[in-house]
């Protein structure tokens, strides 16, 4: 992993929610259509790489320069992957740690 890119904030309604982090001076960087129908809302402070998303549950996806590379390297390690899945954002791969929080490794 090289980078957080984007930490998913869950959040009970979206637009709501939207608002309330415009107000603190986030921007929105993409409101589309989502995988799972739903709105995918990612937003960001000026001038920051790290992102976050309004989402509808837990998560933080960290960027990779080879995710298959990662999966191996993770599975090494004891780590249970899920499999890769091969997107139009990307491929995505994710995991948990020992509590059940999110995680997912991103490949552009």
């Amino acid at each position: 992993m090289k980078s957080v890119e984007i930490i998913m904030i869950p959040v009970a309604d979206r637009q709501k929610a939207k608002e309330f982090y415009l107000s603190l001076g986030f921007e929105v960087l993409v409101e589309a259509p989502g995988a799972h129908g739903d709105t995918w809302i990612q937003m960001g402070l000026p001038g920051c790489d790290t992102t976050i998303s309004l989402a509808s549950f837990q998560g933080i996806i960290c960027a990779t320069d080879n995710i298959a590379e990662a999966v191996r390297d993770f599975e090494q390690k004891g780590i249970a992957m899920g499999k890769i899945d091969e997107t139009p954002w990307g491929k995505f791969a994710w995991f948990k740690d020992p509590d059940g929080n999110s995680f997912c490794l991103h490949q552009k």
